[in-house]
């Protein structure tokens, strides 16, 4: 179906004229090679363009002066969804357009009420600092006084008093903008349906959660200090009232319930939208636009939420208007986007600033460990060129054991019993997988066999291990300080864990030089130690050890894979796949120099068929490990019970 543009210039009435395109790309301008002509001085000569996303339409204003479309004034480099019969008004122009329609429905309708909505909050938050500068100033002083430690009591009686001012301004404000008039409807019911759903999901991530000291700390801010109990008392109604329509009840864990909602809140809250009164309508909408600005000026933004949400394992901040997360395994965009890239920035720089990192243009990278143990990455200009960057792979709450990931599909009975054999009989095991297969999870998982009485000396860039043992201890790299002094990389802490007598050495990756000390260290009698390392397959590692011995020392080939074949007993191979499935997918013994002595011999233990579904487990290839004796010796393993499953052909 083609797109119909018409356009009129309306200070020369005979300036006018329409085109039919098709396509999803469309450029209007002054230039000759724009789909859309507009020769008049006052038209850049790229001036705008029309796109069609998975979403619907959008106005991208690309040069020139602003664009207004209904109520809303959109400039250079702003983005601003479009429907069939909008005027968007590009002076002198006025530009009628009659869009193909998306087959996405109500989805596209809701990205577009999405769209607005960022584009309202944008605009009251500039609003705030136009006006309202003073009172913000006053609050951050507040929040850095000296009385927060010395007189708690009295500098949150003061927090109060001053966040209270802020959202009778926030009120007054939102008044001002049209919002409740008539002609807003849609983009208030809207509103009124985040409010309903962010709250339900604050009950859900309430319950059976601890609540961490930070955020007890941060409770004053967050807590709405111009809330009507009567109004609060309905709204636990109406969230009641989504929450059976939605059967919350019959689900135990509260991440299924989260992901319920995640799934299911629109189609329901649609057939509830039209019962709730317009007085009250008002009141939810104040009550999320003020939660959302205090949010971007004292919290983290749109990101509040998404870190609190137990099945988003990784957020991801592409710019500042696309927020990605990985859930279950699956990445999905969210539709939440920063106001501004200023604001990004300030939010980047209060999460790093947690941890006493700080990011600007002369240190325009970070990587931190938050005190929940997630893990950060910031980039900002000029490294990051198509604007601010944020990477946050999120600690879980709960720490997973090897009956979770049997559960989950990762691994089966029989290959967790044989990993725990090994273990106990102090096998040297490096985990192998790409980025996000779940290497340091498994790794926490194998560490839950080693016995109790043995000590235990864990090595990390980022401290991410969560050994649930007594006698651990845990040593994390460092960068240099400003003077450039004071660094110790992994490869410094692997020489010195040789000096504390560990029975167990776990580094957490091996990715540069310290490979070498580590398979020094488990030459040298440090038996049963465990590490993670970068590989797509077993006989990758190989490949991927012998560039990071080299990195330590010139040694030839053959010495760096004697090495090896000495150190290194067992490799196990992690995947993930597109479905989200992560899961082991090869168990290989190092067997040892091959009869020629030119290589490292290997040999599958387990495998994974590579057309893996969700119903597939790893199987026992029915070859016997090397060290299977001692296995047998310790009454580690029932041999029969191990090999020899009943309908299941043994291999050669």
């Amino acid at each position: 179906m083609p797109t119909n543009v018409s356009w009129f210039n309306f200070v020369n009435d005979d300036d006018r004229g329409s085109k039919s395109l098709s396509g999803t790309y469309i450029q209007i301008g002054r230039g000759p090679d724009n789909d859309i002509i507009l020769d008049n001085p006052a038209i850049a000569n790229h001036a705008v363009v029309l796109e069609c996303k998975n979403e619907g339409w959008h106005v991208i204003v690309i040069d020139g002066n602003s664009v207004e479309i209904g109520d809303h004034e959109i400039h250079k480099g702003d983005t601003f969804p479009v429907q069939s019969d909008d005027q968007v008004r590009l002076f002198p122009y006025t530009i009628s357009l009659s869009l193909e329609k998306s087959p996405q429905g109500s989805a596209m309708s809701r990205n577009r009420m999405d769209d607005q909505m960022s584009l309202f909050i944008r605009n009251l938050h500039v609003s705030l600092i136009e006006h309202h500068e003073e009172l913000l100033r006053r609050i951050y002083d507040h929040l850095d006084s000296p009385e927060q430690e010395n007189q708690p009591d009295v500098w949150r009686k003061g927090l109060e008093e001053r966040i209270l001012d802020l959202e009778t301004d926030l009120e007054i404000l939102a008044d001002r903008t049209g919002l409740f008039s008539n002609n807003q409807k849609s983009l208030l019911d809207h509103f009124v349906g985040h409010t309903v759903r962010s709250e339900l999901l604050s009950i859900v991530m309430r319950q059976g959660v601890q609540p961490c000291a930070e955020q007890e700390a941060k409770s004053t801010w967050n807590r709405s200090q111009t809330s009507h109990p009567g109004r609060e008392e309905e709204l636990g109604r109406l969230t009641q009232h989504v929450s059976s329509a939605l059967k919350l009840d019959a689900l135990d864990d509260p991440a299924d319930r989260i992901d319920t909602i995640e799934d299911k809140f629109w189609p329901v809250w649609k057939s509830l939208q039209s019962k709730i009164q317009n007085d009250f309508c008002e009141y939810l909408c104040k009550r999320y636009l003020k939660q959302q600005i205090k949010d971007i000026f004292f919290g983290y933004g749109p990101l509040e939420d998404l870190l609190r949400i137990p099945s988003i394992s990784e957020i991801m901040v592409v710019n500042s208007d696309l927020i990605y997360v990985e859930r279950n395994g699956v990445l999905e965009l969210t539709g939440r986007r920063f106001v501004s890239d200023s604001v990004t920035e300030s939010i980047m720089s209060r999460i790093v600033g947690r941890v006493s990192r700080r990011i600007d243009r002369s240190q325009p990278l970070v990587d931190a460990r938050l005190s929940d143990g997630s893990r950060v990455n910031a980039v900002i200009n000029p490294i990051a060129v198509s604007g601010p960057c944020l990477t946050i792979r999120k600690f879980p709450f709960h720490k997973l054991t090897v009956d979770d990931l049997i559960a989950k599909g990762a691994l089966s009975r029989t290959l967790a019993d044989f990993l725990k054999a090994c273990v106990i009989n102090r096998c040297n095991i490096l985990v192998s997988g790409g980025t996000g297969t779940g290497k340091t999870t498994l790794l926490n998982c194998l560490s839950d066999f080693i016995p109790d009485n043995e000590r235990i000396v864990t090595i990390e860039d980022t401290a991410e291990l969560r050994l649930q043992k007594t006698h651990v201890v845990r040593m994390e790299s460092k960068l240099a300080n400003i003077e450039g002094a004071g660094s110790y990389s992994i490869r410094d802490l692997v020489k010195n864990s040789l000096r504390m007598r560990p029975d167990r050495i776990v580094v957490g990756e091996c990715r540069g030089s310290e490979a070498l000390d580590m398979l020094q260290a488990m030459n040298t009698g440090h038996d049963g130690s465990l590490t993670t390392i970068h590989a797509n397959t077993s006989e990758d590692v190989i490949l991927r050890l012998e560039v990071l011995t080299q990195m330590a020392a010139d040694l030839p080939i053959v010495s760096i894979h004697r090495q090896i074949a000495s150190a290194i007993d067992l490799i196990v191979q992690l995947h993930r796949y597109s479905s989200g499935r992560r899961c082991i997918t090869q168990v290989t013994e190092v067997v040892g120099m091959n009869p020629e002595g030119t290589g490292i011999q290997l040999r599958d233990l387990f495998l994974l068929d590579e057309e893996a579904t969700s119903d597939q487990e790893i199987r026992p290839t029915g070859r016997l490990p090397t060290f299977m004796s001692d296995l047998l010796d310790k009454g580690a393993l029932n041999l029969e019970a191990f090999y020899f499953q009943k309908g299941e052909p043994q291999h050669d």
